[in-house]
């Protein structure tokens, strides 16, 4: 299975920008830029690529977590990911810190605990971020 997306950019690193558009559509036209990247730290002038691998992470990490614990017999009424990706200009991506906090009948803190580091370890996500720091923050709400 493949999945597309597509960049375009114009100008020069500092002064230009681009947009980004995802083979399902939910990413169409979507601005980013040196200043939404490097310079913006309230992240509201527009997205770059550290935010969507962020993104991805949460996603797959929440849906992995959610079939360990359905297969526990435990399914999640609620799973609230996030994944917090660190870049350090001039040295690259170096972490993702993933925090989820579930409402999870039936099931005690260690097991949950437990089943999360399972799915950071199995997630597609995670295992493609091999070369940087993945961490977990994991607690039932």
């Amino acid at each position: 299975m493949d999945r597309h997306a597509t960049a375009v950019w114009r100008g020069a690193l500092k002064d230009g920008s681009g947009t980004l558009e995802a083979q399902s559509g939910a990413l169409k036209s979507l601005p980013y830029s040196f200043k939404s990247r490097f310079e913006d730290e309230s992240g509201r002038s527009g997205t770059n690529p550290e935010e969507l691998i962020a993104a991805a992470h949460a996603g797959c990490f929440a849906m992995q977590l959610s079939h360990f614990l359905a297969e526990n017999g435990t399914p999640a009424e609620k799973l609230e990911a996030r994944a917090v990706v660190t870049l350090v200009p001039g040295t690259g991506i170096t972490a993702s810190a993933l925090q989820v906090t579930g409402t999870v009948p039936g099931i005690d803190e260690g097991t949950f605990v437990s089943l999360a580091e399972k799915a950071k370890a199995g997630c597609p996500v995670s295992k493609a971020l091999g070369a940087i720091q993945v961490s977990l923050d994991a607690r039932l709400a």
